[in-house]
């Protein structure tokens, strides 16, 4: 059955251009103007994947993604106007699966689309039990209640946050590519670019230094990052 994917973009023209394109490729669409039509199509016609423009009236796209995430896990496409605003969309977490600013061309679009929809289809739902706590100096971070704490103290992650920190702690001696890193979030063959990548990196650190960690990864310039001695300052 064709997938149903739902543009939301308050310029009429962007959804066009979006609408055409996605039907080439043989997906259904549906479109929203604003934050509120968006909500009530979600609710109403269930689609299978989300083109979420940030500058929206009447809800922007930061809170439709927020309430979208608290309801479950619809696959989301950020669509950007700035590449500035990247950084707050990843650091106020939402968990979007990939983002295109714009100008965008449709075909990178639909591109996209349809590698998130391939890694929803081929991704079994995987279940960790009885996850040991990996712990590194000051670090402590709970699979099973994906928490993290600082010298003891809690330190409010995003999902793709804990991701990333957990797949570093977890190997404290390798160094890991922005490939691999989304590799061992999303798959083989996500699309996702190394900015984002880099960009949950700089919150991370963000969020342990005001815990006090100056240490907590390292970066192997050329090659990737690695998670740091976690000593504290």
């Amino acid at each position: 059955m064709p997938r149903t994917i739902l543009v939301a973009d308050d310029d009429p023209h962007i959804r066009q251009l979006l609408v055409f394109a996605l039907r080439k490729a043989g997906l259904d669409t549906l479109e929203a103007g604003d934050g509120e039509e968006t909500m009530a199509m979600v609710s109403g016609h269930r689609p299978d994947l989300v083109v979420l423009d940030i500058n929206m009236p009447r809800m922007d796209g930061i809170e439709v993604c927020r309430r979208l995430r608290a309801a479950g896990d619809l696959p989301i496409l950020f669509l950007s106007s700035r590449d500035d605003e990247i950084d707050r969309i990843l650091g106020i977490e939402l968990g979007a699966d990939d983002y295109v600013t714009k100008p965008f061309s449709p075909r990178e679009v639909v591109a996209r689309v349809m590698a998130i929809l391939r890694r929803v289809a081929s991704r079994p739902p995987r279940v960790e039990a009885n996850a040991a706590s990996i712990r590194h100096g000051r670090l402590m971070l709970d699979p099973d209640g994906w928490q993290a704490q600082w010298a003891g103290e809690a330190v409010p992650l995003t999902v793709t946050e804990f991701g990333i920190l957990r797949t570093l702690a977890a190997m404290p001696s390798r160094v890991f590519s922005r490939d691999a890193i989304i590799d061992r979030l999303h798959g083989p063959g996500f699309a996702v670019t190394d900015r984002t990548i880099d960009s949950h990196i700089r919150n991370l650190r963000a969020k342990f230094g005001q815990a006090g960690a100056e240490d907590l990864i390292e970066t192997r310039p050329g090659i990737g990052y690695r998670i740091g001695a976690c000593g504290g300052t």
